[in-house]
């Protein structure tokens, strides 16, 4: 065999197991998930969902991508909570940016029907309609330093309470037909996540409280992006725990982020809660 044969075959063989060796490592990644959800149903004798939102991989050319709240997540939720009995809670453990109000409101619509207790874990953050689903649980466990988020409508680029401002601050006439078209869909869009909202706590907390709440959240009183401690949370009236399981933590752990580069935070994975001072 000439080095020109030997040379090709060996790029041959580096290429192919270049392309299956994602492959192989993904599946050991998601049997460790599986597992590690297990292990959580088994001690809380409950059914775990999971919605985690990560920036991910796709292909041998390493492109990227964001991942929001879409209609074949809700396709999925829907699917679990049926296949789960009455009597069993449901442990909803959630990571997202927000995404698709209308698959939002599907899964919160579906968790509060579910007649066993709900509880929405929120280790890291939950914002826009991830903080609409938490709304619809019994009881949000929040990371100490996790957050939540308004719940004002977005309509393309823009706020729909920014864009409704624009009709207070002009006369009609001085304001462009798109404009008042985009005016017309904000102010529908911000009643119906009101009146949602508002439906969604009624039971909870009195249709005075849930009200008041749904007013605060849906009216543009902070920006989309404004982070809603739990401090603030509590102060708002919703059923805070901070007291998240440790398996929580040990699940987040198997969706680390892609990396396709390099990692801007290092330390050594160690806990050292439990470390003597010397």
């Amino acid at each position: 065999m000439d080095i020109g044969t030997l040379v090709f075959q060996i790029f041959w063989m580096i290429m192919i197991f270049s392309v299956f060796l994602p492959l192989l490592r993904s599946g050991s990644v998601r049997n460790a998930r599986l597992m590690t959800i297990r292990e959580i149903e088994k001690k809380r004798n409950s059914r775990v969902i999971t919605l985690i939102h990560r920036q991910e991989s796709f292909s041998f050319f390493g492109l990227q991508m964001r991942r929001f709240i879409d209609i074949e997540d809700s396709e999925e939720v829907l699917r679990a909570i049926k296949m789960t009995p009455d009597d069993m809670p449901i442990d909803f453990i959630i990571h997202t940016p927000g995404g698709l109000v209308l698959a939002a409101e599907q899964i919160a619509r579906a968790l509060k029907k579910h007649k066993s207790k709900v509880t929405v874990f929120v280790p890291h953050y939950a914002m826009s309609g991830g903080t609409l689903i938490a709304l619809a649980a019994d009881e949000i466990v929040m990371d100490g330093n996790a957050v939540l988020g308004p719940l004002d409508p977005q309509i393309g680029q823009y706020p729909a309470v920014s864009i409704l401002k624009v009709l207070e601050m002009k006369d009609t006439n001085e304001i462009d037909d798109q404009t008042l078209i985009l005016a017309d869909v904000s102010r529908k869009a911000v009643e119906q996540m009101k009146r949602f909202v508002k439906d969604l706590l009624t039971e909870k907390m009195g249709e005075t409280k849930a009200g008041e709440l749904a007013e605060k959240l849906c009216s543009g009183v902070w920006t989309h992006d404004y982070p809603i401690t739990v401090e603030e949370a509590r102060e708002l009236g919703l059923p805070i725990n901070t007291e998240m399981p440790e398996e929580i933590y040990a699940l987040m752990d198997l969706y680390k982020q892609t990396e396709q580069r390099r990692p801007s935070v290092q330390y050594v994975p160690a806990s050292y809660r439990d470390r003597k001072n010397s």
